[in-house]
Parts: structure tokens; C-alpha cells; sequence
């Protein structure tokens, strides 16, 4: 069974983060992710509020040189399936893809996924014009009608995104005024290519084959109409994947996890970073921080340990 210091569990830009301070401090760290690095930020076309890009960066460059530094450091790297943590005296094994490795600290950084509609036909249509990434299939979408679901930055961002190639972006969200931060909201609302449909949610994702349109209602008046739409992309929030350690850490009622400032779970040993994390701002800058505390935090405690 392979042993180290620490076991960073995900690789977005807190996981990244992690690693660059962990393998900086000489500390014999791996990082485990199951499918690309970059986490949600890697999804993002375009990312214009992390500090030092004066015209912004694209979420998958980003992603990459995160990625490129922390190997530069020494950062051991494993593409696997994380299934279990478990905590063994003072230390975790950690399972992944049928193999079990040691670490005396996790730093847990798993991120959160898309949450869900829950309408008939969101299941069924998923892949076959359901989507919940523009960056990954708004390339297919080239000169049809789509429509995107909520009304938060990266519903309205991904709206944006999706104008290159849709001729028509119908955004869709339940109250009569966006959450998207005014700056957004504004090129949104400049574009032509944008239509607003507020007060209304999606009861419905019809088609045979591919999506050909939703079923909308007005909550005001309760009256039902259909959108001819060949797409639909959902952004309507995220939910962390923090399930695997559950039995572990103390987490509030959205299932986030509780820590203290210096990323401390209730679990010795175990510290938490980025989105599944308890806290007011979900960012690729307060993810980056997070990783740098778990990391630094993690020396100490292991050095408190050999005391």
C-alpha cells in the first residue's frame, strides 16, 4: 500500500492549489482526480475576475497552468475514482480504482456538480440535448434555438457563451429579476441574440429522438406555454460531493462541510477546501485560497504529530 503525508482529494483549482503548497513544503503528496483537472472552472469559457488577467483567461488555460505548476513542484498525480475514506488510527486509507493508499492528512477538495431540474424528460433527453456544460457542447448547437435554465452568473455567462453559435438563447428563470451581478446581466441584456423569459419555470423537456422544445409556466398565472428549443442547459445551482465522507465530518443541511478558517473539518487530520466547503463565496479565487490554508495547515498538523 503506497503511503504520504497528505491525499488531495480532487483536482479543481482548490485541489491544484493544495498541491502546489504541499509539494513547495517537500511534503510526499498525490493528488487524485477522476476525470480532467480543473474542476468547474475548467468548463468556464472564460473567466474574467481572477486577479492578474487584464482581459480575463479561458477556465481550461487556467486549469492547465495550475496544473503545470503543481507538477513542476513534484506533485504526484493519479487519474482514479475516488470510492471511500476511511479514518485508521490516526491516519486514512483512501480507496481508489480497487487500490488503497495511506496518508496521515486528507485534504478533502472534491467540488460539486450540477444540480438537477427534476422534470419529466431532463433524464431521458441528457446527452441527446440536455446539457449542463456550454463550454463542452455548445459547439453542436451551431444555428439552432436553445434555452438556458436560471438566472446566476453562469447561467447568464454560459447564455453569453452559447450566442457564438445558437441563433436564438431564450434564458429562463423563476423570479422577475436575474441574480447575476449587474456587469453580467448588462452584456446579456445588450446582446440580441438573448431573449429573457422571467417568472417561469421549466415543467417539462419534450422530443422524440433529440429535445425539440419545454414546457414553461408562468408562476404568476399558472399558465403553461412551449418553447420550440432544439437544447437546454441547466444551471440551477450545484450540489458538493461530500457523500463519501459523511460519516466522518459534521456538514450543515445542503450537506456542505463545516470548517474553521483554517480548513479544519471536525475529523483530526482531515481538512476541507473549495466548493464543498460551508461558506458565502463560491470562486475560482476563494478556491485557490482555501487549497494554499489546507495545505499550509497540514505541515503544521503533521508536524504537531511528531512531537
Amino acid at each position: 500500500m503506497k503511503q504520504y503525508d497528505v491525499i488531495i482529494i480532487g483536482g479543481g483549482p482548490a485541489g491544484l492549489s493544495a498541491g502546489i503548497y504541499a509539494a513547495r513544503a517537500n511534503l510526499s503528496a498525490v493528488l487524485m482526480e477522476m476525470g480532467m483537472t480543473g474542476g468547474l472552472a475548467a468548463s468556464t469559457e472564460m473567466i474574467e475576475n481572477y486577479p492578474g488577467f487584464e482581459n480575463g483567461i479561458g477556465g481550461p488555460e487556467l486549469a492547465m497552468q495550475m496544473e503545470k505548476q503543481a507538477r513542476r513542484f513534484g506533485l504526484e498525480m493519479v487519474y482514479a475514482y475516488v470510492s471511500g475514506v476511511e479514518k485508521q488510527g490516526d491516519d486514512f486509507i483512501v480507496s481508489a480504482d480497487e487500490q488503497n493508499y495511506r496518508a496521515r492528512a486528507v485534504i478533502f477538495a472534491a467540488g460539486a456538480k450540477p444540480r438537477y431540474l427534476g422534470v419529466p424528460g431532463e433524464k431521458e433527453f441528457h446527452g441527446r440535448g440536455v446539457s449542463y456544460c456550454a463550454t463542452c457542447d455548445g459547439a453542436f448547437f451551431r444555428d439552432k434555438v436553445v434555452a438556458v435554465v436560471g438566472g446566476g452568473d453562469a447561467a447568464v455567462e454560459e447564455a453569453l457563451f452559447l450566442t457564438k453559435f445558437a441563433s436564438k438563447v431564450y434564458v429562463i428563470h423563476r423570479r422577475d429579476q436575474l441574480r447575476a451581478t449587474k456587469y453580467v446581466q448588462k452584456k446579456a441584456q445588450e446582446n440580441d441574440k438573448i431573449q429573457f423569459v422571467l417568472n417561469s419555470v421549466v415543467k417539462q423537456i419534450n422530443g422524440s429522438e433529440l429535445v425539440r422544445s419545454v414546457t414553461v409556466e408562468d408562476v404568476l398565472t399558472g399558465s403553461q406555454s412551449e418553447l420550440p428549443v432544439d437544447g437546454v442547459f441547466i444551471y440551477v445551482g450545484h450540489e458538493p460531493s461530500t457523500s463519501m465522507i459523511a460519516h466522518l465530518v459534521e456538514r450543515d443541511e445542503q450537506g456542505y462541510v463545516i470548517t474553521d478558517e483554517q480548513m479544519r473539518t471536525s475529523c483530526p487530520g482531515l481538512f476541507a477546501a473549495g466548493d464543498v466547503r460551508h461558506k458565502t463565496l463560491r470562486q475560482v479565487v476563494t478556491a485557490v485560497a482555501d487549497g494554499a490554508i489546507a495545505a499550509v495547515e497540514v505541515e503544521k498538523y503533521l508536524s504537531q504529530r511528531e512531537q
